[in-house]
């Protein structure tokens, strides 16, 4: 059996290597240098070993992260860049949370006080988590931040108290909370122009280069109806899909309320957790005034953790799926970004205008939107998609007659919504993935339903609602 899969996984390890080597010989077309065609020939190369996962995801990554100046395609130094990156970091930070949450034992009973309350099915519990988010989403300008450092160690805690399991019972009720908690963080920052980083870069973006600027207010009013209507929906359909063991649990209610009373009142180290939790949540809301790093706030926030013994260094070295993460997160990261730093990204975009030409604006807008969402499957950061394509895609699109607003709106939203593509759709991704109850083939297939419903919704309700308010 064990011969069986060593062949198995040697024969999806030479089907990567076969994919990488066929783009890497067919020659490149006009307007691609040879470096932005030789990293395109590893990274899909990559992305076909973290389909096919000859060895694990860290290791592939790895390899290619090693091979890439052995090829030529980068320098030492930009090989390993990705390492560096302040995303990167607040990732393993959130992971660290999540540990702090359950050692000191706050999460468990922030997770009990949630159902307590709301407890009496997996579906109200979801749509708890959604509320959560988008009360919080307006002042925390970091959908990493936010999900990874407060939902994430919240919905880890609750799956912990129903008895879920990553590879035994209730695995499903798991997987459906951690997937609908992170759906909620996305659709908040696609509501939002202050729920995540990258909208911000969309707007200075926009001022820059057309000279008008994303209010807050326009923006919020142009997608408070179509991201509601997704708020709604989407826990529903997720429970109809991955369909959760534990669905009516009224006696979850009383079982919390006893575990609560058990539990007494809070300890020293919860209280100084809670703090630490709200200090953090204060300074990713405020970031705009101190100008501090999500990164560096949640490595001050891990910094307090060990000072105060709300977790040890142990604690640290022994997250593995952290460090996993790390590992192929920076790199895959850092290709996406020097795909576009190497002029891959801006020839896809004049490619795409070329072909879209003699199109009506509306016509062009609808499928350049198509193109612009599932091009994501080449990018591991909502910030990078925008800096790659968005001006690129702007340009084309004015020039075609749409008006700058909506359009800008539109576009920075579907760059939220193509996050659900992938495990490594943007910086909080992984760390939901990284709960290890839903596998990958899985996560795709559900993230693409989610992603199609996001574009039908946008296009559908969302561009027709902007009429409706005045923006086109």
């Amino acid at each position: 059996m064990s011969k069986e899969t060593s062949s198995g996984k040697l024969l999806r390890g030479l089907i990567c290597v076969a994919i990488g080597a066929v783009i890497w010989f067919i020659p490149a077309p006009a307007g691609v240098g040879p470096q932005a065609w030789g990293l395109l020939a590893v990274f899909v190369a990559t992305i076909a070993g973290f389909i096919l996962q000859p060895l694990p995801l860290g290791a592939i990554a790895l390899i290619a992260c090693a091979l890439l100046p052995v090829l030529g395609v980068m320098k030492a130094g930009q090989a390993l860049e990705g390492f560096s990156n302040g995303t990167i970091w607040l990732i393993v930070s959130a992971f660290m949370f999540a540990t702090g949450f359950i050692k000191t034992g706050l999460g468990k009973r922030i997770a009990f006080m949630l159902l307590s309350r709301f407890g009496k099915s997996s579906l109200s519990v979801a749509y708890v988590m959604s509320a959560a988010d988008f009360i919080i989403a307006p002042f925390t300008p970091s959908n990493t931040a936010r999900g990874g450092g407060i939902i994430y160690p919240i919905v880890n805690s609750i799956t912990r108290a129903l008895g879920c399991e990553k590879n035994g019972k209730n695995k499903r009720t798991g997987a459906f909370l951690m997937y609908s908690a992170y759906a909620a963080v996305i659709t908040s920052a696609c509501i939002f122009l202050t729920g995540a980083s990258n909208n911000v870069l969309a707007n200075t973006l926009t001022e820059q280069t057309f000279g008008q600027s994303l209010s807050w207010g326009s923006w919020f009013m142009a997608s408070i109806i179509p991201g509601l209507i997704l708020t709604v929906v989407t826990p529903y359909l997720l429970y109809k899909l991955i369909k959760p063991e534990l669905t009516n649990t009224p006696e979850t209610l009383n079982l919390a309320k006893q575990e609560l009373s058990k539990m007494g009142a809070m300890t020293g180290k919860e209280k100084i957790l809670c703090v630490i939790f709200i200090c953090c949540l204060l300074l990713w809301a405020t970031g705009s005034i101190h100008h501090i790093d999500s990164a560096i706030v949640a490595l001050l926030g891990l910094s307090a953790m060990l000072v105060t013994h709300c977790i040890e260094w142990s604690d640290v070295t022994k997250q593995n799926g952290a460090w996993d993460v790390l590992v192929w997160m920076g790199v895959l990261v850092n290709m996406a970004a020097y795909l576009s730093k190497f002029g891959f990204m801006k020839w896809f975009a004049a490619t795409m205008a070329a072909a879209c030409a003699g199109m009506s604006w509306m016509t062009m807008l609808i499928v350049l939107c198509v193109v612009y969402t599932f091009a994501h499957y080449l990018l591991a950061s909502n910030s990078a998609h925008i800096a790659a394509m968005f001006i690129a895609f702007m340009t084309i699109l004015v020039a075609a007659g749409a008006p700058v607003i909506p359009t800008a709106i539109i576009l920075a939203i579907l760059c939220n919504s193509a996050s659900f593509l992938t495990h490594y759709g943007c910086g909080v991704t992984p760390i939901f993935f990284g709960a290890g109850f839903m596998e990958q083939g899985e996560w795709w297939k559900i993230g693409f339903i989610i992603t199609i419903m996001h574009l039908i919704v946008w296009m559908c309700i969302g561009l027709p609602w902007m009429t409706v308010i005045g923006l086109f």
